[in-house]
């Protein structure tokens, strides 16, 4: 009896844990919808497909999903030189976008679960304040 009731704490508190992450997840993406609107949107696209050759895809982004920290780091201090994504080479500047981390999280939870990208892990304020130029 003790083992059931033990087991039902632990799996209510596994779901309530899984509940508020996901509606923390959810409002840290619509406060990045809204950051990449008024940032990104320009040279990335409404659709996050960019401009060939010149402005890397963030939709089904391999260098986003297998770069993070790089990812991360390039919002956050800007970006230069080239870099493969998709199997594609681009050599261009992404010039710092002066956001604070807060937005910067919120910026990189939407981008990393939008445009078909998707399982990426909740990036986090500590995980951004943790990135050094």
């Amino acid at each position: 009896m003790k083992f059931l009731v033990g087991s039902y704490f632990i799996i209510v508190s596994c779901l309530a844990y899984f509940m508020i992450q996901d509606k923390e997840l959810k409002e840290s993406m619509q406060r990045g919808e809204q950051i990449y609107t008024d940032f990104c949107i320009t040279c990335h696209l409404a659709n996050g497909e960019g401009v060939a050759y010149t402005y890397p895809p963030l939709a089904k982004s391999d260098y986003l999903m297998n770069n993070r920290e790089a990812s991360i780091k390039g919002v956050k201090y800007g970006q230069r030189g080239p870099l493969i994504v998709n199997g594609v080479t681009y050599d261009n500047t992404m010039m710092p976008l002066g956001l604070e981390n807060e937005e910067i999280v919120d910026v990189m939870n939407y981008v990393l679960n939008s445009f078909g990208n998707s399982g990426a892990k909740t990036v986090t304020l500590e995980e951004v304040n943790t990135i050094l130029k």
